[in-house]
């Protein structure tokens, strides 16, 4: 009687599965190889970018820098004047708080 109830359901995971599982490990594994390549050179445009606008934004400050001693050179009491208001003004601001 014991073996009346007994039956045989087979394998756990069919063999057609375990195909597919393991197609699926090796286009897993190719597409993540296929993406270092890929992220490699997009962040080596993206360091290329960031270094050319770093450069720029230094250039820009160098010009500003030098603009703005000429002008205080050229003009040293209204310099004078201008950054005693702004201090003023700041220490307004600030002593509100």
């Amino acid at each position: 009687m014991t073996g009346e109830n007994q039956m045989d359901y087979g394998p756990a995971v069919p063999s057609q599965v375990e195909e597919k599982a393991e197609r699926g490990m090796r286009h897993a594994r190719k597409a993540a190889e296929d993406v270092g390549p890929a992220a490699e050179q997009l962040a080596g445009e993206y360091r290329g970018k960031a270094e050319h606008a770093w450069d720029d934004n230094q250039e820009s400050v160098r010009t500003f820098r030098r603009d703005a001693d000429h002008h205080v050179r050229e003009n040293p009491t209204k310099a004078v004047f201008t950054a005693v208001g702004i201090g003023f003004v700041l220490g307004l601001i600030f002593r509100r708080r």
